[in-house]
């Protein structure tokens, strides 16, 4: 299937000009073939939190929330309804089997996977605890935060426009991600969800963990949602450079429109 590519050509740096790297050609778009057969859409970390007035802790230290209900209500609904009717493969991964251990693929990925290995942990000690609990105070997610964030993880569960349907592949790692892709023959994730510089990159099942497997992992410009901060949210710069980083480093970058109308025309 043709789709447009999104990627940026990270050459050549001028070294006549004062930054040598305004050189390099920057974002381009290639119209580039993907195989149905060997491609999955992932949607990653996709969270129904409850409301702010259910918890305002939570959304106080985790603003993008509200954007991720926003990307759910209007993006996946289509980009969703439009992978189910294609060859492409759908897989779903999420943090921890909490909200997802009934689900028919969530059993059928560990199946797949095999028993989960020993975990490996640091020993505490009271320094250790101390800047642990320093860090949870003043840097995320506060003190008073605390307890409407635990509240909210006790009750998550899927988006109503996110829930997998029938045996869609469910993983709550890379291990188990893996196993699925190897399954299905896949070797190339495209990646919608939430956050693309943080959860998506590194988080179990992330890009950092599966380009170490060999797939190559892209992602959907305008199906993901960023981390900012108070410097960076007017100009979105976490996503920008995250996008950035999956072309150079992991993948391609998608736009759902174009993606889907490959899926129609193909139809």
């Amino acid at each position: 299937m043709r789709i447009p590519a999104h990627y940026y050509q990270q050459f050549d740096a001028d070294f006549t000009l004062e930054h040598p790297v305004e050189g390099y050609e920057g974002w381009k778009t290639a119209e580039l073939d993907l195989d149905p057969a060997h491609t999955a859409v992932v949607v990653m970390h996709a969270w129904d939190l409850g409301t702010i007035e259910e918890h305002p802790g939570q959304f106080r230290c985790c603003y993008e929330v509200m954007s991720t209900y926003e990307v759910c209500r209007e993006v996946f609904p289509g980009l969703l309804a439009a992978v189910r009717r294609s060859p492409f493969h759908l897989f779903h991964v999420v943090a921890g089997e909490s909200y997802c251990n009934d689900y028919p693929g969530y059993q059928r990925a560990k199946a797949l996977a095999g028993p989960d290995p020993e975990p490996r942990r640091v020993d505490a000690d009271p320094s250790y605890e101390a800047l642990n609990k320093f860090r949870a105070d003043a840097v995320f997610p506060g003190a008073h935060n605390v307890r409407d964030c635990r509240d909210a993880w006790q009750r998550v569960r899927f988006p109503r426009e996110a829930e997998p349907l029938g045996d869609e592949g469910i993983a709550k790692d890379g291990r188990q991600l893996f196993a699925l892709c190897k399954d299905a023959g896949v070797n190339h994730l495209i990646y919608a969800g939430f956050n693309i510089d943080w959860c998506l990159l590194m988080s179990p099942g992330g890009m950092v963990e599966m380009s170490g497997y060999g797939v190559i992992c892209s992602a959907f410009r305008d199906a993901v949602t960023a981390v900012e901060n108070a410097e960076t949210i007017r100009n979105h710069v976490g996503k920008e450079i995250s996008l950035w980083r999956v072309s150079v480093g992991f993948g391609f970058v998608f736009e759902t429109p174009e993606f889907i109308g490959a899926i129609e025309r193909s139809a």
